[in-house]
């Protein structure tokens, strides 16, 4: 076997199997194991920035902070983002170039057949040709120049240096970035935070489970009060705007009625493994995020501040990468994704901005009349050939490339596996102006520019909070919201649609082309509010009762809840400590809320576990040692409590002996389970518990997980923070080379609690900011700001991130320059 065979095979064995790998071994070992016969891997660990590096678009500089943020500061747009491209790639390229792969389906391309499905998925959905449409439209924009800068950059990075040693080990060279590349990396945000099968779900839960079954398990509304908007908000056109008062409801303006009948009656039952297949590459389950603004009538200075974590995957390098870009049209801060030239979280000299996950219904599902031969569907009545329908090639290394058929219907691609089919309209095929969007908000000067250049953010759906020195505050529902109509009336989306009656469709919508968005929800009408006084996020419903639908998948309310009730205390009485709140608050103040550990299913959970076992007689000590020790617990999910520890291992076996015998009757698995807030409250009664008694199943969930506890052994899990690590924080490589993997240390948080961490799914707060428009700003990321890892920032603010000890986010420069880029008389490379 070759010396490159053997590379791909070990790569193949841990993409495929995730943590799977070889014994630990250190990094000289690997790399006499995987490196090139030519030695170059080692140049990796002698990378560094040259002193000068001529640039096409004229001079820069960059400094670097202590903690590795390139600080650019030019005179012209275009030379600072070719500084900005240069930096990303010196730190991020193998992330930047993995993540590009993946989209364009070519991973199989260097890592052989362990990732064909992968590439398969990726292929069918067409997010390369979406990347082009956009371009063609992005490219007429003002971003435009900057980002074929931004690519220049990333380019000459390549010429420049040595590769990073991810290349090496894997044994393949990067392909030139091109703008598209950025347009594709935009695609990928929106997917990540938008792409959801969850109709196909519902409809084969409802096919197994009944109708009836499925509404109770599975609501598509939550009962609490906790929205994001109580309807009694400012909005456009009121106050310093123009016309509506507070109290008319926020997303109004259109009198199509919603049909809100059962939508699962509207197609035939669902392939099990078709839905399977697709579910594994939807967005990661927990995906989220928090964000809160209060204005400056309850902060110490009399600013707003705006306060943002976002839940997104965690890995090494992390997802985010900082940067400060200071020009003449701008002076902006904060963190983008690897391979995007714009900051899309931070604040500029005037304002400050976030996001969180709306939940919105951009993705709709078409079942066909298809021809024997695949050539023909049957639309509106009439045979015709598909949209698309040709062969496309996708290169495997070391085995024999796969020939993929591609085809597309008026509503957007098709997916088949194993001779099972299902139509995708997704609002990211396309052409989006999300990344003018971005690009105008580092120069926005107030909330005025913020609007204007928000009606270009066509995608992913966000909840998009502001804040900015003037003491203007807003939130508004990004993105574009499809209008779906059957027989002329508007229908929700959580159903299947026939595509053959041409049921559900989004006029105006042109999937690979440029689209009128004609049958979308007016921006007016998205919800929104202008100046709130307090305002959270966390993936809540928006409001409670739209005019328009916008969706289904929202968040449990136990972050929502905690962040309004904390909010709500240190407010209460306009701030005033002696009219009954805490006074004003500081950013101390928001980020001591970003670490807050309460759980609130424990506090549902635990006191009927505890009058279980005090119900029941005849138990071994530890159990009741166990309950003991939750009974005293105040619900924390704090690394060295051992109550946490327990109820983090009782929650997984209650579900399992609640849920698990009636969902693998309907050959449903772990990933069908309804939430945490559905099984606290289930009543006695429900059919689920067939007779069993919820106490005696809750006891003996608690003895499972003393039994795994034990087993663990008491000098390994002897606290939450010896289970909840950052083992699961890894790199790409790390399965086979561990030592890219970030140190395993104790954390604290769980899935349900502000500080939010997931240690099975590997999701987390990807990136925290607490930011005075204007003023002051701190941050943290998990991990480091470089992806190289013989660089001091690959990992130096990985503790600094399991404590939300956050350093400064300083506008401009402050740092001497190391590297200086100088024009070049060649013109653009």
């Amino acid at each position: 076997m070759t010396r490159d065979t053997t590379r791909r095979a070990v790569l193949a064995s841990v993409l495929a199997a995730g943590t799977a790998g070889l014994a630990a071994s250190d990094a000289a070992d690997l790399l006499d194991s995987f490196a090139p016969l030519s030695g170059r891997a080692w140049d990796a660990a002698d990378r560094s920035l040259p002193e000068t590096v001529e640039s096409p678009h004229g001079p820069a500089t960059v400094a670097r902070d202590e903690f590795g943020v390139p600080q650019v500061e030019a005179d012209a747009e275009p030379a600072a983002y070719f500084a900005v491209g240069y930096c990303q790639a010196f730190d991020r390229l193998f992330a930047m170039d993995l993540q590009r792969r993946v989209m364009r389906g070519r991973l199989s391309a260097v890592i052989g057949e362990a990732t064909l499905g992968s590439d398969e998925f990726n292929v069918a959905m067409g997010f390369a040709d979406a990347a082009e449409a956009t371009w063609e439209v992005v490219a007429e924009t003002r971003a435009g120049p900057l980002v074929e800068a931004f690519a220049d950059g990333v380019n000459a990075a390549m010429d420049d240096l040595p590769l990073p040693l991810e290349f090496e080990l894997i044994g393949y060279e990067p392909e030139p970035w091109t703008p598209v590349d950025s347009m594709l990396m935009e695609k990928q945000i929106s997917w990540t935070l938008t792409g959801s099968f969850s109709e196909l779900r519902r409809a084969l839960v409802a096919d197994r489970l009944g109708a009836d079954r499925a509404e109770t398990l599975f609501p598509t509304r939550y009962d609490h009060d906790y929205p994001i908007l109580d309807g009694t908000e400012t909005r456009l056109g009121d106050s310093r705007s123009g016309e509506l008062a507070p109290g008319e409801p926020v997303s109004n303006g259109s009198t199509d009625s919603v049909d809100t009948a059962d939508p699962v009656d509207a197609a035939d039952p669902i392939d099990a493994a078709l839905t399977d297949w697709l579910s594994g590459f939807e967005s990661p389950t927990g995906v989220g995020s928090n964000s809160w603004v209060v204005s400056g009538e309850h902060t110490a200075s009399g600013t707003p501040i705006l306060a943002y974590d976002p839940h997104l995957s965690l890995q090494a390098p992390p997802l985010w990468y900082e940067q400060s870009v200071d020009t003449p049209e701008r002076s902006v801060r904060g963190a983008t994704f690897s391979g995007v030239p714009f900051v899309i979280a931070g604040a500029n000299d005037r304002g400050a901005w976030s996001f969180t996950n709306l939940g919105a219904d951009v993705l709709d599902c078409y079942r066909y009349e298809i021809d024997d031969a695949g050539d023909r569907y049957r639309y509106e009545g009439e045979w015709r050939d598909f949209e698309t329908d040709e062969r496309e090639t996708i290169p495997v290394a070391g085995g024999e490339d796969r020939e993929l058929r591609v085809r597309r219907t008026v509503h957007g691609p098709l997916i088949e596996r194993e001779g099972r089919t299902v139509g995708v309209a997704w609002t990211g095929h396309t052409a989006t102006r999300t990344t003018a969007a971005i690009e105008a908000y580092g120069r926005s000067e107030g909330i005025d520019d913020l609007l204007a250049a928000t009606r270009d953010f066509d995608l992913p759906t966000q909840n998009l909070v502001y804040a900015d020195a003037d003491g203007r505050t807003l939130y508004f529902a990004t993105g574009r919201l499809p209008i779906r109509r059957i027989d002329g009336e508007v229908v929700d989306g959580d159903r299947i649609f026939d595509g053959s009656a041409g049921e559900g469709e989004w006029r105006g919508f042109e999937p690979f082309g440029e689209s009128s968005w004609e049958g979308f929800v007016p921006f007016e009408e998205k919800p929104h509010a202008i100046d709130p006084d307090v305002l959270s996020t966390a993936n809540q419903r928006p409001i409670d009762d739209p005019v328009h639908y916008v969706g289904v998948d929202y968040a449990t309310p136990y972050r929502g809840a905690r962040i309004a009730d904390r909010l709500d205390d240190a407010i209460g009485g306009g701030g005033d400590a002696d009219a009954g709140g805490e006074g004003p608050t500081d950013p101390d103040f928001h980020r001591a809320l970003q670490n807050d550990v309460r759980d609130g299913r424990a506090a549902e959970l635990v006191p009927e576990l505890v009058e279980a076992v005090r119900d029941r007689h005849g138990f071994r000590p530890a159990v009741i040692d166990a309950a003991n020790d939750l009974d005293d617990w105040d619900y924390r999910m704090e690394r060295d409590s051992r109550a946490a520890l327990i109820f983090a291992r009782y929650l997984p076996k209650f579900r399992e002996r609640v849920f698990g015998p009636a969902f693998s009757d309907a050959d449903h698995g772990e990933s069908y389970y309804p939430n945490d807030r559905t099984l606290a409250r289930l009543p006695d009664d429900d059919p689920l518990f067939d007779g069993r008694s919820r106490g005696d199943l809750a006891v003996a969930a608690l003895r499972d997980a003393l039994d795994e506890i034990g087993a663990a052994g008491s000098e390994d899990w002897d606290r939450y923070g010896d289970y909840n690590t950052t083992r699961a924080m890894a790199h790409p490589l790390g399965g086979e080379a561990p030592f890219l993997n970030y140190e395993e240390l104790p954390a604290d948080g769980s899935p349900a609690t502000v500080k939010n961490y997931r240690v099975e799914s590997a999701i987390g707060s990807s990136w925290r900011m607490a930011v005075r428009p204007g003023t002051d700003a701190t941050a943290v990321l998990p991990g480091g700001n470089s992806g190289d890892y013989f660089s001091a920032h690959y990992d130096d603010q990985l503790r600094r991130w399991l404590d939300n000890n956050q350093r400064p986010m300083p506008l401009g420069g402050g740092s001497d320059p190391v590297v200086r880029f100088e024009p070049s008389t060649e013109g653009s490379r």
